[in-house]
């Protein structure tokens, strides 16, 4: 396990390999922990930029706030984070891939309804 996943703590941990086995294996190949732990953290980036999320800097917790994400506008974010990003080249089929693994895993801990999948 490389340093950026060995910081994470065991809930982090726990929902990265949650996401990572949801994402058929044949995909997984082409990608990386690290890539899906890039998606993850650039989604909580724009879902702070657009208001649906709030960081305690003190306390590190972090408090997501109920709304409507536009999709398109998401990847689009995270397409852009990734051109500025030097260490991997994940496809926009391949954020995609991760975004829906990371909606089923939401749905299976209850973080989402059954009617945000919709």
């Amino acid at each position: 396990m490389n340093e950026t996943l060995a910081m994470l703590d065991a809930e982090e941990r726990e929902q990265l390999l949650g996401i990572w086995n949801l994402i058929p294996e044949r995909d997984r190949r082409t990608m990386t922990q690290e890539d899906v732990l890039f998606v993850l953290d650039t989604m909580d980036d724009y879902l702070e930029s657009v208001g649906l999320l709030e960081a305690d800097e003190q306390s590190g917790e972090v408090t997501y706030l109920e709304g409507e994400v536009d999709e398109t506008e998401q990847l689009n974010y995270i397409l852009d984070a990734q051109k500025r990003r030097h260490s991997s080249s994940l496809t926009s089929s391949q954020i995609q891939i991760i975004l829906d693994a990371e909606l089923q895993y939401g749905i299976s801990q209850g973080y989402y309804e059954e009617e945000d999948a919709l």
